[in-house]
């Protein structure tokens, strides 16, 4: 795993346990029960989509929807992850048409400057109709990061390079949130579609 991906890893962790409750630290055996039942994640949002549409948390109540925050212009990681996403949701879609209406993929960006709605409507268009992209100002951004305790950090571009060829560092997670806006689990986006499929048929009712 490259080292940035294994920081934004990290932080990822130390941020999931902070916001987890201190009765998840007893020890119990493994349940039933959601892996992110009583984090504190997710919450109220206004940000635009790839169509230049308005977009507030409110607009996917009822569904089960993912989050995962990326960039457009990441090298590898992002690309690679949407990808796993969506085979995996399409797969998930496929076997149970019913769940599959009911859940919304969701890319958000974590680099506005460079993310307008027509850059992410020529990314999401690569993974499927179905993939939602949203961006915004970055006041935006950095508020539904914090909702999510999403890490992100902008590097300075290689030496050599325009200034405007500078990458992200930012956390590699995928949120299944449920119908109340509530998480759920991580999905293994890491893996591979069948992975993801996997997971979501565990969860999606």
């Amino acid at each position: 795993m490259p080292i940035v991906a294994r920081k934004c890893l990290s932080r990822l962790a130390l941020a999931l346990a902070l916001t987890l409750p201190l009765g998840a630290c007893g020890g119990e055996t493994p349940t039933s029960e959601a892996p992110l039942a009583g984090a504190q994640l997710g919450g109220d949002f206004t940000l635009v989509d790839q169509a230049g549409k308005t977009v507030r948390a409110a607009d996917f109540a009822g569904k089960y929807t993912v989050f995962y925050f990326g960039y457009t212009y990441c090298p590898d990681v992002c690309p690679l992850d949407t990808a796993n996403l969506m085979q995996g949701y399409h797969a998930f879609a496929k076997a149970h048409p019913d769940q599959g209406a009911r859940l919304v993929p969701v890319f958000v960006s974590i680099d506005p400057a460079r993310d307008t709605p027509q850059v992410l409507a020529q990314f999401t268009g690569n993974f499927g109709k179905e993939l939602v992209g949203l961006t915004g100002t970055p006041e935006q951004i950095a508020a539904v990061a914090k909702e999510f305790a999403v890490y992100y950090e902008k590097r300075a571009a290689p030496k050599g390079s325009p200034p405007q060829a500078y990458l992200m560092d930012h956390s590699r997670a995928a949120y299944l949130m449920g119908p109340d806006g509530k998480p759920i689990a991580l999905l293994p986006v890491e893996q591979n579609g069948a992975a993801v499929a996997a997971e979501l048929a565990r969860w999606v009712h």
